[in-house]
């Protein structure tokens, strides 16, 4: 998840091919090289190749995810197993060659579909299930932890972001309910005021939203893209609630979320909410 708002996917820095993503598995992985691959994203920050049934190769296609990626490969095998749902932690970790500058991932391969468009099948089962992930995730971090200043520090604390995209998007909000733009400023503003987090900076994901969330057969299975992981207020990760769940069903969430080292007190499920609806706005 970028702060770009409705600005377009950034151009390559580097064209990165199927023809290059073999050429570095065969000089660096030779043992995968002659596995199936073929590209089946090419996003934000990266190109995502299929590698056989089970794997996936990870190559920025920008200076600044290569900066992602290092996190990735640095922290998600520590991560990993503590946590009750898979992440992509890399198996394999390549480096620069052939022209390519960058370091570059093999991970595991999740089958399913994104939770923007796959519904669950048991929304309170799976609310609990993801509230866990959050309990287990959001715990005391290391003191070289990553920074993100998108991510570690208040939604409340970048107003004009806010206000520039609110009036950006007031007409579709207008058009879709009756003082759109006007209800999400009041909330806002009731919101955005709340007290911030003061705790010591705990692991925080930075992009858990419903197109990095794995579904299949109706359930959770995997929670994908971990570049904007950081040290931070775990309430950015807890607005998931609101992109995923109903009412009811957040209540389930917010409190197998509780369980762990930071409790979802009212002010967090507060910044949660706000993150939730600047995300919304951007």
């Amino acid at each position: 998840m970028s702060d770009g708002g409705s600005n377009p996917t950034p151009s390559a820095e580097f064209d990165v091919t199927v023809e290059l993503a073999h050429a570095l598995l065969r000089s660096q992985q030779p043992d995968l090289a002659d596995l199936d691959l073929r590209v089946v994203a090419n996003g934000w920050d990266n190109v995502i190749c299929r590698l056989g049934a089970d794997l996936s190769v990870r190559l920025p296609r920008r200076e600044l995810a290569a900066t992602l990626i290092r996190h990735e490969q640095r922290w998600l095998p520590e991560l990993a197993p503590r946590l009750p749902l898979p992440v992509p932690a890399p198996t394999r970790v390549g480096r620069p060659e052939f022209g390519y500058p960058w370091p570059w991932s093999v991970v595991p391969w999740f089958d399913g579909e994104r939770a923007a468009d796959a519904p669950l099948s048991d929304p309170t089962r799976e609310a609990g299930r993801l509230g866990a992930f959050m309990s287990a995730l959001h715990d005391v971090a290391p003191a070289d932890a990553p920074a993100n200043p998108a991510r570690d520090t208040f939604a409340g604390d970048r107003p004009e972001r806010f206000d520039s995209a609110l009036a950006a998007v007031a007409p579709v909000l207008d058009a879709l309910l009756d003082d759109g733009a006007e209800r999400a400023r009041r909330r806002w503003d009731a919101l955005s005021g709340t007290e911030r987090w003061a705790g010591p900076p705990l692991w925080v994901a930075g992009d858990v939203h419903s197109a990095n969330l794995v579904v299949a057969d109706g359930e959770l299975r995997a929670v994908i893209d971990f570049g904007d992981l950081c040290a931070g207020d775990p309430a950015v990760d807890l607005a998931i609630a609101w992109m995923l769940f109903d009412e009811s069903n957040r209540d389930v969430f917010r409190e197998v979320a509780s369980a762990g080292f930071a409790p979802v007190d009212d002010p967090m499920w507060c910044r949660a909410e706000a993150w939730a609806l600047y995300f919304a706005v951007i």
